[in-house]
């Protein structure tokens, strides 16, 4: 079969390697139908995280090839989206919402694992892991919104959430990644009244608008604070999501906040992390890797309904053979987020 993978930074190829078969009777093989770049994918493209040289990619779905004896739920044929991370949902950590500490868990794509930029992945804790899409005819729009619940809406919903957004609040989302889109339809899913999205990227300000964005500050640092605690009269936000992980970011997340609230924190941490601020205004913090697996269920009914279009993201794309184009377009701000189209459907 035909992968991608991470030769270093700033180099990723697509080679072959032998297909994956199944190795517990817990293993599902699934062959990837459509998968993306990841934002967090860029860090290690940059070389400011570390990454294994081996396999990439942890957002996809596809059709059930094979499934293990000990496999339930989910059958040959079913069209699935796997959440970015794997796990038994049956450990202490597990039923406590935290995905990312399952001691039998992991995530694709990690150098070892099967990335999800492949043509077959194995994918450990299947049953627990996988959820099944309903039988039928799904459209291409609807193909890249589910492709989206795998990581990037699942974490912009985590944003939300952790934030304690609210129907009638005034909320902040800081980012306008795609993570940061999302979080920004999440709010409006969860019913906030006022959503200011701080973006001074045109397209990217289109998606936010198009997902319920109500206000858009296009400054950044103190200029960015300035405004939304003007836009908010002087209070700040009710609930603000940070999406990015810079410290500018965290730092402007932390001063626009109002005293007493909460801020979603899901962009992954690089730099000082500046809490000491926000103790003496009772400013809490909440969020960390999305437990997907939870989220995906409500999620998907919203999009077969209609109800949220989180696919919008995907602005640019190619095939498997052509990745390093995905990686480049994102990392060059050219693309929101680069799709992946790796076999029909």
């Amino acid at each position: 079969m035909r992968a991608a993978v991470f030769n270093g930074p700033g180099s990723i190829g697509v080679i072959d390697r032998g297909e994956p078969v199944l190795e517990s009777p817990t293993d599902a093989i699934v062959r990837v139908v459509l998968a993306c770049v990841c934002g967090s994918d860029l860090w290690y493209y940059r070389g400011e995280s570390p990454h294994a040289v081996g396999t990439i990619g942890h957002e996809f779905i596809g059709v059930v090839e094979a499934t293990g004896s000990q496999v339930s739920g989910i059958s040959v044929g079913d069209l699935v989206v796997a959440p970015f991370i794997y796990s038994d949902m049956s450990c202490p950590h597990c039923a406590n919402g935290s995905m990312a500490s399952c001691p039998n868990g992991g995530s694709f794509g990690n150098g070892t694992i099967d990335g999800g930029q492949g043509q077959y992945v194995r994918v450990p804790q299947a049953a627990s892991t996988l959820v099944a899409v309903p039988p039928g005819e799904h459209s291409s729009e609807t193909l890249r919104s589910l492709l989206a619940l795998s990581d990037v809406m699942a974490t912009g919903h985590h944003a939300a959430v952790s934030a304690g957004v609210r129907p009638g609040a005034t909320v902040a989302v800081v980012g306008d990644g795609a993570v940061g889109l999302c979080a920004v339809l999440a709010a409006k899913r969860l019913g906030a009244e006022r959503i200011i999205a701080l973006s001074r990227n045109p397209a990217r300000q289109r998606v936010a608008l198009a997902f319920g964005a109500t206000d858009l500050v296009e400054q950044r640092g103190d200029a960015a604070t300035e405004r939304v605690l003007e836009l908010t009269k002087g209070v700040g936000a009710d609930a603000t999501m940070e999406c990015v992980g810079t410290s500018q970011a965290i730092e402007t997340a932390a001063a626009i906040a109002r005293p007493g609230s909460m801020i979603g924190i899901v962009g992954v941490p690089h730099g000082v992390v500046p809490f000491v601020p926000t103790f003496f205004r009772n400013i809490g913090w909440r969020g960390g890797p999305a437990p997907a697996r939870l989220y995906i269920p409500a999620l998907l009914d919203d999009v077969l309904n209609g109800t949220i279009n989180p696919g919008l993201v995907f602005d640019f794309e190619t095939d498997l053979e052509h990745v390093s184009e995905a990686y480049a377009a994102m990392d060059e701000r050219r693309a929101i987020k680069s799709l992946i189209r790796v076999a029909p459907r």
